[in-house]
């Protein structure tokens, strides 16, 4: 769990997120990756985990200087995430010539492994370009469990392939619902002749053959057949076959794996852009209105109040209990006018 934690953490690092609220009021984080493909703007398709993919796809602006500017990418289904055991399967749109997977289009997100001797032209995606590859350089990692949750033996593993943040985040659901044993991933070099996973080893591609399920315990005698559309395989081991190990991580891997979802409506945004911004605008006017009629009203209540009972109260007050300085002037001024009448009256 300490692990599982671990994942989390790297987790908020390496990729943007979306906050949502279940109905119980819970708030959790689904992970998302960025897919950018332009510095023109800050326009990019974000790739769900457990994301349900679908809208319309996209092109790679030609004015972009991306490597593979003019291709088309997103738009396909998380219903059509599943391949087979064939390199260049799991296309909804765009395979094309099934003898290799060059010049292909991203129904995704992204683009699909490489393997060595440049098989069906795949070092068009080769590790010249892991630097821009949608959700990171390719990585590897093994998945085991033990006999408390699976009937598995000792020497049933499998291992993962794909892009570092798409592996990191499944990797999660795997622990989670399959109860794999938490592992770091490591970068994968299919050229390698000591590679641990090579193209013989796949029994499972998803995703356009951007992600693969693979055992060293299986070898298909098919893999280097170039046809993406080949039924044609070497059968899974009976034990294999059967495994729910390995038929729950098949599930969690088509259900949880990062895709590229459908853009957001842009009409739907204006609408609702052009409805808020006027509420804004009437209730900062009814607010303006409200204060103003307030004011005018404090002002009447005022002007009633001083003119009625107060005003009365007041004249009360001075007759009574009048002010000290007031009355000696007023009598000052009673003095003098005394004496000047009776001057007037001594006057000859």
């Amino acid at each position: 769990m300490r692990l599982l934690s671990v994942f989390f953490a790297i987790e908020t690092l390496i990729v943007s997120s979306a906050v949502l609220v279940n109905a119980a009021g819970t708030v959790f984080v689904r992970p998302q990756v960025r897919v950018t493909t332009t510095f023109a703007d800050f326009n990019a398709r974000i790739m769900d985990h457990w994301g349900g993919g679908g809208g319309k796809f996209v092109k790679i602006s030609k004015d972009s200087k991306h490597p593979f500017q003019g291709r088309t990418f997103g738009g396909a289904k998380r219903k059509e995430i599943g391949g087979t055991r064939a390199f260049g399967s799991g296309y909804p749109y765009g395979s094309g010539n099934q003898s290799t997977v060059a010049g292909r289009p991203f129904p995704f997100g992204t683009w699909p492994l490489y393997w060595d001797q440049n098989f069906m032209n795949s070092s068009e995606y080769g590790p010249q370009y892991d630097a821009i590859r949608p959700g990171g350089l390719l990585v590897y990692v093994s998945l085991r469990t033990t006999q408390d949750h699976f009937n598995v033996t000792e020497d049933e593993v499998y291992y993962a392939v794909g892009d570092r943040e798409s592996l990191l985040l499944t990797m999660i659901s795997y622990v989670t619902w399959c109860h794999v044993i938490p592992a770091w991933p490591s970068k994968f070099d299919p050229t390698s002749p000591i590679s641990t996973v090579k193209l013989e080893n796949v029994i499972q591609y998803y995703r356009a053959s951007s992600f693969a399920l693979a055992s060293p315990a299986y070898n298909n005698t098919f893999a280097r057949i170039p046809n993406s559309d080949t039924k044609d395989s070497t059968p899974l081991p009976e034990g294999m076959e059967y495994s729910p190990f390995r038929k729950c991580i098949d599930n969690v891997t088509k259900d949880a794996l990062t895709i590229t979802n459908k853009p957001p409506d842009t009409r739907v945004v204006s609408i609702l852009t052009a409805v808020f911004t006027t509420l804004w605008w009437v209730a900062g006017w009814v607010i303006i209105l409200i204060f103003v009629g307030i004011f005018y009203i404090l002002l009447f209540i005022r002007e009633l109040l001083w003119s009625g009972p107060f005003f009365y109260l007041s004249n009360l007050w001075d007759r009574y209990f009048p002010d000290p300085e007031i009355k000696r002037r007023e009598m000052q001024a009673i003095r003098e006018a005394r004496r000047r009448e009776i001057t007037y009256e001594n006057y000859p």
